[in-house]
């Protein structure tokens, strides 16, 4: 599998190395855009034996389609349990932010998600209790695990991400490092420091965000499952599920983007990289391959910076 700057082949990576397309200036803010399933974490190739075969022989499938089956029913449980799934699993939204609107701020404390007759028809009063559901799984999501799941369920989980990290050649942390790396230990910048402009004495900043292909709150509980959640807000969380990825990326561009703004995409799929030639974004290819270029282990903050400078020239 080749990498690609937005766009198949290396036909944009020669164009642009004899003529980037802004040249050297000062870069404030960096959006990395990231896929999840195949990219950031493992799942599907698990449990349909890809990233075994991959290896040719040398990784038990059988192991990582039972590593693949525990992350798949848990996910579920931890879904339906905690984060309201089984409620609003028909109701999807591309954000938690995106009926924000409706939310008129009322206390949720003792609020009972049970007794609040949530259902179809989706209309406007059915949109604000989705909303209070919204702003709980926020706040869930901000606290962390260790305040939504007991010590026998953290240690469940903690024991499973290392054993699929073992599986995997470090796949997990070596990813979780890069993020670690791109944002400093930093969860993101908050929009108004972005759109309220800044002095070129001001060091770049560095956002990660998560575009994936998944639901909504699955892919949020995979966040904090998966050991993200402190280097992908919750606000920076993306799903394409139902108005594709071209969409959530013209979305992050208007919330993001500026005249000293750069953008990088990477993921494992032809939609992302479809949809980040429509938007002019570098991308960059992530290959399960033992040799592949770009993997976990393996992909580097310096190769990630080269294919950024391609699209939009070295920073001065």
């Amino acid at each position: 599998m080749d990498l690609s700057l937005s766009g198949s082949g290396n036909s944009a990576l020669h164009q642009n190395d004899k003529s980037p397309l802004v040249a050297e200036k000062h870069w404030e803010t960096n959006v990395y855009i990231w896929d999840m399933d195949e990219t950031l974490i493992l799942l599907k190739s698990l449990l349909d034996g890809t990233f075994a075969n991959a290896f040719n022989g040398s990784k038990d499938s059988r192991k990582g389609k039972e590593i693949g089956t525990y992350w798949e029913d848990h996910i579920l449980q931890v879904c339906d349990k905690y984060f309201f799934y089984e409620q609003i699993e028909n109701y999807n939204e591309p954000s938690l932010s995106g009926l924000r609107e409706y939310d008129d701020g009322k206390d949720l404390a003792d609020y009972d998600f049970s007794k609040d007759g949530f259902t179809s028809p989706y209309d406007d009063a059915n949109k604000r209790k989705l909303a209070f559901r919204h702003r709980a799984i926020a706040e869930k999501y901000s606290k962390g695990l260790e305040n939504v799941l007991d010590q026998e369920m953290l240690k469940y989980w903690d024991d499973l991400y290392n054993l699929t990290d073992n599986y995997t050649d470090g796949w997990l942390s070596s990813g979780r490092a890069l993020l670690e790396q791109i944002s400093g230990k930093n969860k993101g910048v908050s929009d108004n420091l972005i759109s309220e402009g800044a002095t070129s004495a001001r060091k770049c900043h560095h956002i990660n965000v998560l575009v994936t292909s998944g639901s909504l709150i699955p892919s949020l509980v995979k966040c904090l499952l998966f050991r993200l959640d402190d280097l992908i807000l919750h606000d920076n969380v993306y799903s394409s599920w139902e108005v594709g990825k071209l969409h959530c990326f013209k979305r992050i561009k208007e919330r993001f983007g500026g005249p000293a703004v750069r953008f990088c995409v990477i993921g494992d799929g032809m939609e992302e990289c479809d949809a980040a030639q429509r938007m002019n974004w570098p991308f960059i290819k992530i290959d399960l391959h033992p040799t592949g270029p770009h993997r976990f282990p393996g992909l580097t903050m310096r190769t990630v910076e080269h294919y950024i400078d391609v699209i939009y020239g070295k920073s001065d």
